[in-house]
């Protein structure tokens, strides 16, 4: 099982969430930034350099967010989201198709991967 982190990023403006770039692992998708965890790396830690390098800008790492263990047909994964803010910076769509900040009400309609779409069907009511 690999151990992947994401940030569910809150502003004025609603929730952060990308869509997969093409070539990827679920193209297509929409999904709360983050990645893998490095051998030996603190969840916490890997989610800020995820960031920086997803989205060139610095994140506040908040409190953990219960996790999800998921099976995709090629992959497992254990993904532990944190609920976080923007300490620095615009975010930047580096690495994924497009990114862009969502009303909680539009989220759930985004085609959201299979673990992500569980993580928004836990936080959506505290919204």
């Amino acid at each position: 099982m690999i151990e992947v982190v994401c940030a569910v990023i809150r502003s004025e403006e609603g929730i952060l969430v990308c869509r997969r770039a093409e070539g990827a692992h679920l193209a297509g998708h929409w999904e709360f930034p983050g990645g893998k965890v490095e051998e030996g790396e603190d969840p916490r830690e890997a989610l800020a350099r995820e960031i920086r390098e997803e989205l060139a800008c610095e994140v506040r790492v908040g409190s953990a967010l219960r996790v999800v263990e998921y099976s995709y047909p090629e992959i497992a994964i254990r993904l532990q989201p944190f609920a976080c803010t923007i300490s620095s910076g615009q975010p930047e769509a580096l690495e994924h198709a497009e990114i862009g900040w969502y009303l909680p009400e539009a989220v759930g309609a985004l085609g959201l991967a299979g673990a992500d779409r569980e993580i928004w069907e836990r936080i959506k009511v505290q919204l």
